[in-house]
């Protein structure tokens, strides 16, 4: 008669230390998830960053069909980037008492976070693990959801994700027009003083030279010198033609003689107002006038160019501006998504039966090689 082991009544499975295990460990996970673990809501919204830039409204070429389609933009990585911040969560725990409504004793210990006096940066990880930004390239809009441990408290962080994600792309949008609208108009007030100091200089050389414009000046006085050349000739021709009939030392002679005379000092002193080695010379005055009017014209088509440019500017700024529309408002969940029970049940399980299987087949080969 064979002789019996303390074990021989009990099951097969109890005499095996590995699957008693995996009955102990799945028990106790179909306890936990079936009983203990709390209920955390979802709530969900869906927005989608837009400009005023008519230009987006045109029909889009391939390459920005491709480039639309390989990701989010820009404005919804900066506008996703802001709500998973730290900044963002501070705005959320001062509103919504998010620390306090983490670390409720009421939850379960592996749900709630479990100091309320933990460091900010677990605080953070913590706020990760329940916030999502998810950006769905097929529809090309951004998915925020929330976890809470009750409806209400999800809606309101969802709603305030929302809130304060508009806020941010449309100040964001708003300060970088008026940055560039007021770097244009500080540069206009620069380029206008300028243009009046550039007319203010031509009006003070005019006054100083008595000369409202040099330039007719010399006209008026090439003018007169040709009438008195003109003249000047006249005379010498009637001189050569009396000479034919007259004495030198006649009267009338004696006469025209004194008119050329008159008339060539004359011609003289027209010429030295145009040119000499003095300063008060028309050609130097005509020269620092032109030079003048032509740094005050220079002046005055750069303003009326940076008008041009701050009106271009203006609309440019205004065209893109950049608008957060929200497409689904914040969702008031009715049934708790979180935690999966029976998927989380079922992984637990699959996984323990796994490591376990995989400990008995090294436990077989280590008893193998000692045999």
């Amino acid at each position: 008669m064979s002789q019996l082991t303390p074990l021989s009544g009990y099951p097969w499975l109890l005499r095996n230390k590995e699957f008693s295990f995996i009955i102990i460990a799945s028990l106790l996970a179909i306890l936990y998830w079936s009983f203990i673990a709390s209920d955390r809501y979802i709530s969900e919204a869906h927005v989608l960053i837009q400009s005023t830039d008519s230009s987006s409204s045109s029909s889009p070429d391939i390459a920005s069909m491709m480039k639309s389609g390989s990701g989010a933009s820009p404005d919804q990585m900066l506008l996703r980037d802001y709500l998973l911040s730290t900044d963002m969560l501070k705005l959320l725990d001062v509103k919504l008492k998010l620390r306090e409504h983490y670390t409720d004793h009421r939850r379960d210990p592996l749900s709630r976070m479990w100091y309320r006096s933990d460091t900010f940066e677990g605080f953070h990880d913590y706020y990760l693990k329940h916030v999502s930004i998810e950006f769905d390239t097929y529809a090309g809009v951004l998915v925020i959801r929330a976890q809470g441990f009750d409806p209400n408290t999800a809606q309101a962080i969802t709603r305030e994700l929302v809130s304060a994600g508009e806020a941010f792309m449309n100040g964001l949008a708003r300060d970088l027009a008026h940055e560039q609208v007021g770097f244009l108009e500080t540069d206009i007030k620069r380029i206008g003083k300028d243009a009046q100091i550039a007319r203010q200089a031509m009006i003070e050389f005019q006054n100083a030279h008595s000369l409202v414009s040099p330039e007719s000046t010399t006209e008026n006085v090439n003018t007169i010198i040709n009438r008195l050349e003109s003249q000047l000739t006249d005379l010498q021709t009637t001189r050569a033609g009396m000479l034919g009939y007259l004495m030198p030392d006649s009267a009338n002679i004696r006469e025209l003689d004194l008119q050329i005379v008159a008339t060539e000092k004359q011609i003289a002193r027209e010429k030295t107002k145009l040119t000499s080695p003095s300063s008060k010379a028309l050609n130097r005055t005509v020269e620092e006038y032109q030079r003048l009017v032509m740094l005050a014209d220079f002046s005055q088509e750069i303003y009326k160019a940076a008008m041009t440019s701050l009106e271009q500017g203006r609309y440019q700024a205004a065209r893109t501006l950049k608008k957060m529309a929200v497409l689904q408002t914040p969702t008031l969940p009715e049934y708790p998504i979180e935690p999966r029970r029976v998927y989380n049940i079922s992984v637990f399980i699959l996984t323990i039966l796994l490591v376990a299987g995989i400990l008995h087949l090294v436990a077989a080969i280590i008893r193998d090689h000692k045999d």
